[in-house]
């Protein structure tokens, strides 16, 4: 089916929805009507047929790479008083920002070229029905397309225009319609909110984003760690079982057989094990890269929930702040 125009339950989510959030239900009814199903967004949703094995060596190497780094210097120098006023007014260095976007879309080269309408649309009423979430995800896409409706009303953004990732992630630090209306700022003061051409408005609204989730300031992302040579494979999965979230004290991990250094010692914690897998060491013979990551580390997964990603970002900006002496 191409157009939402013939289905009634996609109108009928149009008017519930435009009553629920003050919308005027008419222009919400034809938005919903001139949204187009993408096949292609559907493939793109669904978990990869084949689970390739994680890769943080390579994972690196495709992120942190001399292209990436030179367009992050590049950006940073342009944006200095920015980013300082950034960390000034909500404690977020500059090399997670830096990171952040970097990552996210290489400084606004790739935004995605996705209809957000289109993207939303089709998520939140033709959701493949294969993957065990696929109910609770339908659902969020719903929301969100809610928001996006919400955000067009208030911003006079034409529906049909935006584009954005296979998701409805928008701009330079890809903000979904929900984190655009919660956390994006105008940060420049010229009146309105740009996350796709204006610099300053990303850094900051990246900023406020953080913030919000609990970004303390000053605290590292993460220590280094080595496993003891004799460490019990029961303390070791006890460690890995909270994942990301930070969950022990520094005793508690050198009590399991994790070797801190001095830094991460003096920090009261919390603390999580970080395993950040090589591959398959059966095959590749190359051991999970460990780390002990802070709350500042979590704070960072709460914008991708994955270890990788954090990981990603930080040693980004780190490799960019070197870049620049």
């Amino acid at each position: 089916s191409g157009g939402y125009a013939h289905r009634p339950d996609a109108l009928r989510w149009a008017e519930d929805a435009a009553q629920r959030r003050g919308l005027n239900v008419d222009w919400a009814r034809q938005t919903i009507a001139s949204a187009n199903y993408q096949s292609r967004v559907v493939q793109l949703i669904l978990p990869p047929a084949h689970k390739t094995a994680k890769n943080w060596h390579l994972y690196r190497k495709r992120i942190v790479e001399p292209g990436r780094i030179q367009r992050g210097a590049a950006f940073w120098t342009r944006n200095r008083q920015t980013l300082a006023r950034a960390q000034r007014q909500f404690g977020v260095p500059p090399e997670i920002i830096v990171g952040i976007l970097g990552v996210e879309t290489i400084y606004g080269q790739i935004m995605g070229n996705f209809g957000v309408l289109d993207a939303l649309a089709t998520l939140a009423f033709d959701y493949p029905q294969g993957p065990a979430n696929a109910t609770a995800r339908q659902a969020y896409f719903r929301d969100e397309l809610g928001y996006f409706l919400t955000l067009c009303q208030r911003t006079g953004m034409s529906p049909g225009e935006p584009l954005g990732s296979y998701a409805g992630a928008m701009g330079m630090p890809q903000f979904m319609p929900s984190s655009w209306i919660r956390y994006a700022i105008d940060f420049d003061g010229d009146g309105h909110i740009d996350l796709w051409d204006n610099d300053a408005d990303a850094i900051g609204s990246v900023a406020n984003y953080f913030r919000a989730y609990g970004w303390i300031p000053g605290l590292p992302t993460h220590y280094a760690a080595q496993l003891n040579p004799g460490i019990v494979q029961a303390d070791l999965n006890a460690l890995l079982a909270p994942d990301i979230l930070p969950t022990f004290q520094p005793a508690a991990l050198t009590a399991k057989g994790v070797q801190l250094d001095a830094s991460a010692l003096t920090q009261p914690g919390p603390l999580a094990l970080v395993e950040l897998q090589n591959g398959d060491p059966l095959t590749t013979g190359s051991l999970p890269t460990y780390v002990i990551g802070t709350e500042n580390f979590y704070v960072i997964t709460r914008y991708n929930h994955s270890s990788y990603y954090a990981m990603a970002v930080i040693e980004l900006g780190q490799a960019v702040a070197a870049a620049l002496g």
